[in-house]
């Protein structure tokens, strides 16, 4: 198995000035690109990145444009440019990896089926954590789906959604964690957990753009959500089970809240994934090729 390493890209600086760096494992021919969360980092997806890795699975966890800095940069990027930063990730993968497989976690997972429409041919497989087209889960603004009526940033921006306990993690000392870790940033707290409408309305425009073409997405699937998800309702990834165009395998998950990459189920989490990935050569082989293009 090759052995290995882990290193920073050396992009941060072209990213809006940012400090938090990409997170690089260099492993075998058969690649992972992970994305994060709106407002996130690649510490989102870390523990299944390290777990990958240890696999022999080389990976590429990307920060997005504009995202790790403050509330206000955040808000002033478009989703066209988060998607940027992954095509720029998926081509350092590619160039090296025989099979790449695409995982998101949030509004993360909508950049990844974009990737997956766009770049058919080169992605072979999904792998979607608790998918969100709108944030509509439990812990969501009553006000929220006011904004759906909104059409400019300058009004969207009255709006504030800002992110709120549980922080989507159901686990006390897991969330206590993740919190000690996002200080260390040194960035103010309403940075690290502020979100402005605009950025909002950025989501509800990207998914204008995706959700029309899921069908187009043929590439084999795995898709995981918690049954009592705070930030995204679970008829999100019900519905995109049926919209789909390819195999998907849902799984709801019973003791995690959002970010499932972090909660007490992330070992099953990882544990599925590699199984998928395992398996994802046999529906990409020249016995099928309905699903290589």
């Amino acid at each position: 198995m090759t052995e290995n390493s882990t290193r920073k890209t050396a992009d941060s600086a072209a990213k809006c000035g940012v400090s938090i760096a990409d997170i690089v494992h260099d492993g075998g021919r058969f690649g992972f690109l992970l994305i994060h969360r709106l407002g996130g980092r690649p510490a989102d997806v870390g523990y299944v990145a390290t777990g990958l890795a240890r696999g022999g699975y080389s990976v590429n966890c990307p920060l997005l444009y504009g995202h790790g800095g403050s509330r206000a940069l955040l808000g002033a990027t478009t989703w066209r440019q988060w998607y940027a930063s992954v095509c720029a990730a998926h081509d350092a993968l590619a160039a090296r990896c025989d099979t790449v497989m695409v995982g998101g976690l949030g509004v993360g997972a909508m950049l990844a089926l974009e990737l997956a429409i766009e770049r058919k041919s080169s992605v072979h497989g999904l792998a979607l954590f608790a998918p969100t087209f709108w944030p509509n889960g439990w812990a969501m603004p009553w006000y929220g789906n006011a904004l759906k009526l909104v059409g400019s940033k300058r009004l969207a921006n009255l709006f504030r959604f800002d992110e709120r306990p549980p922080y989507g993690i159901k686990d006390d000392v897991l969330r206590g964690e993740l919190l000690q870790q996002q200080a260390r940033d040194g960035r103010p707290h309403d940075d690290v957990q502020g979100r402005s409408g605009g950025t909002l309305l950025e989501v509800k425009w990207l998914a204008a753009h995706v959700t029309p073409r899921l069908r187009r997405v043929t590439q084999p699937c795995l898709v995981f959500h918690p049954r009592y998800d705070d930030r995204s309702a679970l008829s999100a990834s019900q519905d995109l089970q049926k919209a789909l165009g390819g195999v998907v395998d849902l799984i709801v998950l019973d003791d995690s809240y959002h970010l499932v990459t972090l909660d007490r189920q992330r070992d099953l989490v990882l544990e599925r994934v590699l199984e998928f990935a395992e398996a994802l050569p046999r529906f990409i082989s020249p016995a099928n090729p309905e699903q290589v293009d």
